[in-house]
C-alpha cells in the first residue's frame, strides 16, 4: 500500500501514488503541486511552474515536460511560432516575422548617401524615414522626399494624383510647412495647448509644433497599387509605404518587372537629392 501524507488516503500501489499526484497537477489541485522529475512538492501552481521553467526543459504554452533541451527544441520547432536560431517562441507569425526582420537577424547593408551622413540601414524604408525625419546632415525633409516620389512616379503608380496639387511642373504634394509654423501662443485653451485640427492637448507649445510638423495630419499621397497585387491601402509617407511592402502583408510583393523599374528610378532619384 502507498500513502499520501498531503490528502491522507492510501493507494494500491506506487505507481497508482504517482498517478495520483500527476492528476492533482492537471487539474491544478489545492493539494498537491507536484514535480515527479524530482519528487518534490510546491506551495503553489506558480511556484511549481517556475521550478518547471528555471529547472527542466518545458514548454509552458502546452504545459509539457521534456526529457532535455534537444527535445524541447524540436517540439518547439514543430508546433509552435519558433526562431531556430535564437531558440525563442513567440505569439503569432508577425512576431516571428517582425523578430526575423529585426537587427538581431538582418545587418544594415543600406548606406545613407546624403552628403557628410554615415549612418546605414537595414532597408529601403529604415533609410527613407531617416530622411523624413530631417535629422540627415543632408538637410533632406518629408517635403523633399514627397516632392521627388510625385515627380517621379509620372504614371501615379504609388502616388494618388486627387491628392496632389497639379501645376506647370507635374503634381506636386501639399506642403506640411503650413500648418509647422502655424501654432503659437494662441493655441492655448486655458489649460493646455490644442491642436486646432484634431483638438489634441499638448502640454508644451514646442509639443504641439512637433505634432503639426508630423506626418499626423498629412494628405494620405502614397497608395498600395492594385494594379501589382496590391491591396489600395493608402499611407501619408513614402517610408509607411515601403514598411507595408517590406512586411509582405499583401500580394505587392511580388512586383513584376515594370513595377521594379517604377520603385528603382524612384530610389535613383531620391539618392540623387542627397548628392
Amino acid at each position: 500500500m502507498a500513502y499520501c501524507e498531503r490528502c491522507e488516503r492510501y493507494f494500491s500501489s506506487e505507481p497508482a501514488l504517482e498517478q495520483h499526484k500527476d492528476d492533482s497537477n492537471a487539474h491544478h489541485s489545492l493539494v498537491h503541486h507536484y514535480c515527479q522529475r524530482c519528487d518534490d512538492h510546491f506551495d503553489s501552481h506558480n511556484d511549481l511552474i517556475s521550478h518547471y521553467e528555471e529547472d527542466h526543459d518545458y514548454c509552458k504554452t502546452c504545459n509539457l515536460l521534456f526529457k532535455n533541451a534537444a527535445g524541447l527544441h524540436e517540439h518547439n520547432r514543430q508546433s509552435h511560432w519558433y526562431c531556430v536560431d535564437c531558440r525563442q517562441v513567440f505569439r503569432d507569425k508577425n512576431g516571428l516575422n517582425n523578430h526575423s526582420r529585426s537587427a538581431v537577424h538582418r545587418d544594415r547593408i543600406v548606406p545613407c548617401p546624403g552628403r557628410n551622413c554615415n549612418k546605414w540601414f537595414m532597408s529601403g524604408a529604415d533609410l527613407v524615414l531617416h530622411w523624413e525625419s530631417g535629422t540627415c546632415p543632408s538637410h533632406v525633409d518629408r517635403d523633399i522626399i514627397n516632392s521627388a516620389a510625385a515627380k517621379l512616379d509620372r504614371s501615379n503608380i504609388i502616388t494618388n494624383p486627387n491628392r496632389l496639387i497639379a501645376g506647370p511642373d507635374g503634381y506636386s504634394p501639399p506642403s506640411s510647412t503650413v500648418t509647422a509654423t502655424w501654432a503659437t501662443e494662441r493655441s492655448w485653451n486655458g489649460c493646455k495647448f490644442e491642436c486646432v485640427l484634431c483638438h489634441r492637448e499638448f502640454k508644451a507649445l514646442r509639443s504641439l509644433n512637433q505634432h503639426l510638423r508630423s506626418p499626423a495630419h498629412a494628405e494620405k499621397i502614397f497608395k498600395c497599387p492594385r494594379g501589382w497585387n496590391g491591396c489600395g491601402n493608402e499611407f501619408r509617407t513614402l517610408s509607411a509605404l515601403l514598411q507595408h511592402v517590406e512586411s509582405e502583408q499583401c500580394g505587392v510583393h511580388r512586383f513584376n518587372s515594370a513595377m521594379q523599374r517604377v520603385i528603382g528610378s524612384l530610389g535613383d532619384g531620391l539618392n540623387r537629392l542627397t548628392l
